[in-house]
């Protein structure tokens, strides 16, 4: 799903994609982690319940945001985060880097594909507020490992524990939306985005002015990470819990109208009242219906083009992002670490990127192909760079430039996905895409990374991601001469329809049983 920074096996507080829609057409920043689901306005539906609580009080829903976002800006401030893979192979852990590759890491990948679904469920059944005490538990323990854990196995717990706290980034960026209405939808978000993003910045340059200044040890470094994690877990504990949720805990004039019985009932309605009613309410429920409606945003071109994007150059992304710190260390063979001031310097150009893709303005529906197999070609450049090199400073620049090229893309990925969605639509595609993308991670992790697999070496892995990058960019230019050579061709023959515009997919229930009711693009069932 729906999101999302720095860690030793890579920047793990990014997590999976925050996603965030806006209402024009122009596209929002997006910062690095866990499936973010922000929805605009135009998307959400216009209420028509009496007032809300949040519009009865805002002073009370504005500092319930401000407290989230407090809450969010501390749980990514942790300095010795991208110091993780250094700290484990000095002489305070002795680990071995053919341990930390092939033993440690990979097990973040399948606590993380093996979580990832459990806590989108529960998230929203449980209302947020439990899976961020989780995910605040989760840092505690991966902080407490760090310190005290000796064994291979205290380590491979520790990467254990770092799978549920990314799965659980959801709930922090889902959770924000259940405070407001929906018209606040796209200002929260960018709060939201905007206090992690700060957290993970400030994280970072700290925890490299307290390596190259303050010459502290790993080990004090990561003593101070615990004592921020903690105080994060103090603040999930006084969140506010949210009365209601997308799916599970939706509010009572919803249920009533997404449930309401079928005039004519069947004869076996009848003689099973109760069978009836269950029947009918799982046959007319919000989360069956957007099921159903998965086969028509597969028939769309532009949804399945970025989807697929989303799905193979995110498994790219991440990979590099694990075992980057890796790298680094075999680079430099720990002689003087800078990496976080790296992973503050790549933050900072991410987010750049990601607020100039905004201001982009093309024909997506001609040159999306174009522009992603081109920018796909640079990041398998610079992966060959990375792995073939012997100077530190190429490789930490080849590192900054491969994040920000993958940042720019995010943002106009989520909008030319989620426009064209309603928001519970949305948020099931995305969730989809992103637990895709996490089975093929953990596939390539177990053929290539896996000691039970061909177990390489770090550099040889760096070869096996510029090789996949490379196929992935030949397959988006052939595409992408398709498409342009089509288009030239229906535009000379008089044809126009490939710069139309696709409508928005609309949820079949919700059409049927409240044609008075506004829906998620604003409009009446009966226009």
């Amino acid at each position: 799903m729906a999101a999302d920074d720095t860690a030793g096996s890579g920047d793990r507080s990014e997590g999976e994609k925050d996603v965030e829609v806006p209402a024009s057409g122009d596209t929002k920043g997006h910062e690095d982690g866990d499936a973010e689901m922000g929805l605009s306005a135009r998307e959400a539906p216009a209420s028509s319940e009496d007032p809300t609580e949040e519009a009865r009080s805002p002073k009370k829903w504005k500092w319930a945001v401000m407290f989230l976002c407090l809450y969010g800006f501390m749980a990514s401030v942790k300095p010795g985060e991208p110091f993780i893979t250094p700290y484990l192979l000095s002489a305070e852990k002795n680990f071995t880097r053919v341990q930390v590759t092939n033993e440690i890491t990979p097990v973040l990948t399948y606590s993380y594909m093996a979580v990832l679904v459990p806590t989108f469920l529960l998230t929203d059944l449980l209302r947020y507020k439990p899976v961020l005490v989780l995910q605040g538990l989760s840092q505690v323990a991966i902080w407490v490992l760090l310190l005290l854990g000796t064994t291979l196995l205290q380590m491979q717990f520790m990467e254990f524990f770092y799978g549920i706290t990314m799965a659980c980034r959801v709930a922090y960026s889902s959770y924000i939306f259940s405070l407001v209405n929906p018209v606040m939808y796209q200002r929260v978000a960018g709060y939201s985005r905007a206090s992690t993003l700060l957290g993970v910045f400030i994280s970072s340059a700290l925890g490299q002015l307290c390596m190259s200044l303050g010459n502290i040890t790993f080990y004090t470094l990561n003593a101070i990470s615990l004592g921020f994690v903690s105080f994060g877990l103090l603040l999930a504990l006084c969140l506010p819990w949210p009365k209601r949720s997308l799916f599970f805990n939706r509010t009572k004039n919803q249920e009533q109208r997404e449930l309401a019985p079928v005039v004519s009932k069947s004869e076996l309605d009848q003689m099973n009242p109760k069978q009836g009613v269950s029947a009918s309410r799982w046959k007319h429920s919000v989360f069956v219906a957007m099921l159903l409606e998965l086969r028509n945003v597969v028939k769309r071109p532009n949804l399945r083009l970025w989807s697929l994007w989303w799905v193979f150059n995110s498994t790219g992304y991440y990979l590099v992002l694990f075992y980057v710190h890796i790298l680094w260390s075999k680079v430099s063979d720990n002689q003087k670490v800078y990496n976080g001031g790296v992973e503050a310097a790549s933050t900072l150009l991410s987010a750049i990127a990601s607020f100039m893709a905004g201001y982009i303005k093309i024909r997506w529906n001609v040159w999306s192909e174009l522009v992603i197999g081109v920018i796909t070609g640079v990041q398998a450049g610079l992966l060959l760079l990375m792995g073939n090199t012997g100077d530190i400073w190429v490789c930490y620049v080849s590192y900054v430039l491969f994040r920000s090229f993958y940042q720019f893309l995010v943002p106009i990925a989520t909008f030319q996905i989620a426009s064209s969605l309603t928001k519970e639509l949305c948020a099931l595609v995305f969730g989809i895409n992103t637990f895709l993308g996490t089975i093929l991670k953990t596939i390539i992790s177990l053929i290539f990374v896996d000691k039970r697999g061909l177990a390489l070496d770090v550099g040889s892995q760096f070869i096996v991601y510029f090789i996949y990058f490379a196929i992935l960019t030949v397959v988006y230019l052939v595409c992408a001469a398709v498409v342009i050579v089509r288009h030239y061709r229906n535009r000379d023959g008089g044809g126009g329809g490939a710069g139309d515009q696709a409508t928005p997919t609309e949820l079949s229930p919700v059409a049927e049983n409240s044609e008075a009711e506004p829906l998620s693009n604003g409009k009446s069932a009966k226009s």
